[in-house]
């Protein structure tokens, strides 16, 4: 499941915007946050209400390679990197469009066309 949703957002974006997708997902598992309290499971977060815009796609439906299942299964290991290491949202404005500075919460950065953004202290979110 995560890795069909890792190819259905980031394909484009290699392993390194995969891996950074995949970030995303798990950090919704793990972490403790009022947004996220029936998320326990990487189904609950790839199928949560309006969530990621891969999900349904025909890169979401059609199968994935192995290459992109390890990229997958690293990220359910544990691998974090910036600037996804502690978000929770992500979004692709366009190329050549700056990200901007909220997102649901704060610009943590950017890599190529995504730009990932970890939560404000309102939402109380506990790693």
């Amino acid at each position: 499941m995560l890795a069909k949703l890792m190819q259905a957002e980031a394909l484009g974006e290699g392993d390194d915007g995969m891996l950074l997708v995949g970030n995303v997902v798990i950090n919704r598992v793990v972490t403790r946050c009022d947004v996220f309290k029936n998320v326990r499971t990487i189904t609950d977060a790839v199928y949560q209400k309006n969530a990621f815009a891969g999900v349904g796609t025909d890169l979401f439906n059609q199968g994935v390679n192995a290459r992109v299942v390890e990229l997958a299964r690293r990220c359910i290991e544990g691998y974090r990197a910036e600037p996804a290491y502690n978000a929770l949202w992500f979004k692709n404005p366009g190329k050549n469009v700056n990200c901007p500075s909220k997102f649901y919460g704060n610009l943590s950065g950017r890599f190529k066309n995504h730009c990932f953004y970890n939560p404000g202290s309102d939402l109380n979110c506990i790693f």
